[in-house]
This record gives C-alpha cells, sequence and structure tokens, in this order.
C-alpha cells in the first residue's frame, strides 16, 4: 500500500498506521481505506445511526486529506443519495477543512467518521454541503 511514499513522512506514516488500524478493527459503524494509487484519498462506508431517519442506510463517500495531514483538517464529500448532505460537494463541519480553527492533529479517520455519523441526524442549517431532506425522503432513500 506504500505505493512510492516515503516511510519517512510524519503524515504517511500515520496515514498507514490508521489505514492498518481500521483493516484490523472490524467496526460496525463504518469502514475504510485508502486507495491503493493514493494514500491521501479514502473511501468510506458508514450505516446509518441507529434510531433516526437514516438507519439500515449505507452512505458511500470520499476523505480527501491534505498533504498536511495530520496537521490540517480532511474535506469529506458524499456519493450516495442520503438526504443529509449533498453529493459530490465538500460539506462543512467543524471537522473539515471549511473550520481549520477547530481541528486537532490528534483527531484520525476514526474519529472523522464517528463524527460525521454523529452529525447525519442534526440539521443543516444552512451548512455548505448540508441538506434538510424530509424524514420519509430520508427514510425511503435509507432502504434503497
Amino acid at each position: 500500500m506504500n505505493g512510492g511514499y516515503s516511510a519517512k513522512n510524519l503524515g504517511v506514516k500515520r496515514i498507514m498506521q490508521e489505514a492498518k488500524e481500521i483493516a484490523t478493527e472490524n467496526a460496525y459503524e463504518y469502514s475504510a481505506h485508502p486507495l491503493e494509487d493514493n494514500l491521501f484519498e479514502w473511501h468510506f462506508t458508514i450505516r446509518g445511526p441507529d434510531g433516526t431517519d437514516f438507519e439500515g442506510g449505507r452512505y458511500h463517500g470520499r476523505i480527501l486529506l491534505p498533504s498536511e495531514y495530520p496537521f490540517k483538517p480532511p474535506e469529506i464529500m458524499f456519493l450516495t443519495p442520503n438526504g443529509r448532505f449533498e453529493l459530490y460537494k465538500k460539506i462543512c463541519l467543524s471537522i473539515t477543512g471549511f473550520h481549520p480553527e477547530f481541528w486537532q492533529p490528534a483527531w484520525g479517520i476514526r474519529t472523522i467518521l464517528l463524527a460525521v455519523i454523529a452529525f447525519f441526524p442534526t440539521e443543516a442549517k444552512g451548512a455548505i454541503g448540508g441538506l434538510d431532506y424530509t424524514q420519509a425522503e430520508r427514510r425511503q432513500l435509507a432502504r434503497r
């Protein structure tokens, strides 16, 4: 999975360690992995949170890590209709590049995914990349 990256680079070391940990943890809520030819682009699948309009859904997206990771925040976009986030558009959350002032280098891919899951049932309130579909529309998308 190294793909010609220098293992001396702190960001590359960190990404490779996170990929190894996530690959072995077998989490229920999510799965994620970097592309074989680009460690800085991850694809993920998350389950819609239980007890929400998204329950039963599986949602696919991308995490784009900056070359300065973990010192700068990622960009996140969704590739699956979900009724909460726009497709193929970088979404605005406190853990993304829209708010670098909130980013903590101790956070990683797991933290990002858990935060995205937690944001699912919240209102978009006009945030960039946010949607406020109806409960019925969200449930219908979750069943697809």
